[in-house]
């Protein structure tokens, strides 16, 4: 039986983290949830052994203070892409060297990384693999901190940004829909599996110092994908594949969109196909859901919902 622990959770309000916050919670461990506001978050507020403090993470001081009497940390923290208030090198590489320096003045000797499938510190095609890749490496280079770093494909589940982005502008545009990067290909995960991931990774010593890359069952390309989604919410569109010189236009012109939907970073990660070298490492105990089971269920009416939550509490027992 797994011992209950006293976890910090860093990008615990983001996608993955509300999922994982909430299983860890289920399981009885004792969760802190660092978030520059945190009454935004209302849903972790309300789950049992959840605690979220509003704290600065850029600050070592207050790291260490929030990781005092803690035993472990679970380091989610990414973003895609530049803003003035969030570059690459201080969330991917700097924010990792202050939470080391945190854990070992405080005595934590435990923690689970969020990386990225392909980030290289010196062959990753973008600055965001690129900064993703050192600040794995700097988590690895600790010495008396047991560290797992996990490296998904694009993760999807029912509050995605990925599956529910593009259906939102398949809806709200006309005409032609463009892509770029038409034939990339991608191996997507359900977030309820890297959720599992890290949780049978988290007392497991044979996991200590490993790297592990995530992927789905199946790999499509990313005009796959996108033809999928419409096709899901009845969107009778002409979806069109750029090649390199359209696609690197387009992606210049994205950038200027609110949201930024596409950036020229993006599109350079793009360049390398986001597919596992082999299956999920059975250490992992992970046996990955398709796209096919369960975006039907989110892309569709409500009622279909149940059905997925059934089948996937089924498949736990």
């Amino acid at each position: 039986m797994t011992d209950k622990h006293r976890i910090c959770v860093l990008g615990g309000t983001g996608f993955v983290g509300r999922h994982l916050v909430a299983r860890l919670a289920a399981e009885g461990h004792y969760v802190k949830v660092l978030s520059r506001r945190r009454e935004r978050h209302r849903e972790l507020l309300v789950l049992p052994t959840v605690h979220v403090v509003e704290a600065d993470i850029r600050d070592e001081s207050t790291l260490i203070r929030e990781l005092t009497g803690l035993d472990t940390v679970i380091n989610l923290v990414a973003i895609l892409n530049e803003s003035r208030r969030a570059r690459f090198r201080d969330i991917h590489v700097e924010l990792p060297r202050r939470i080391l320096s945190a854990c070992r003045k405080v005595g934590i000797h435990r923690i689970l990384h969020m990386s990225a499938l392909n980030a290289d510190s010196g062959r990753g095609t973008s600055v965001y693999l690129r900064t993703k890749g050192e600040g794995e490496n700097a988590m690895h280079a600790e010495s008396g901190i047991a560290v797992t770093s996990f490296r998904p494909s694009i993760i999807f589940g029912n509050d995605d940004r990925f599956f529910n982005r593009f259906a939102r502008l398949l809806r709200l545009t006309a005409g032609p829909f463009p892509i770029a990067s038409p034939n990339s290909k991608l191996s997507p995960i359900h977030v309820d599996d890297v959720v599992d991931a890290f949780v049978h990774a988290l007392d497991n010593r044979a996991t200590f110092g490993q790297r592990y890359e995530l992927c789905g069952p199946k790999s499509y390309t990313l005009l796959q994908l996108v033809e999928y989604t419409a096709d899901l919410i009845g969107a009778n569109r002409w979806i069109v594949g750029l090649g390199p010189t359209l696609s690197a236009l387009f992606a210049r012109l994205m950038e200027f969109v609110p949201g930024k939907p596409l950036s020229r970073d993006n599109l350079a990660s793009l360049q390398q196909d986001s597919v596992c070298k082999g299956p999920i490492a059975e250490v992992l105990g992970v046996k990955p859901i398709s796209v096919e089971e369960v975006v039907p269920t989110y892309l569709q009416p409500r009622k279909s919902r149940v059905k997925y939550y059934r089948y996937r509490q089924n498949a736990r027992r």
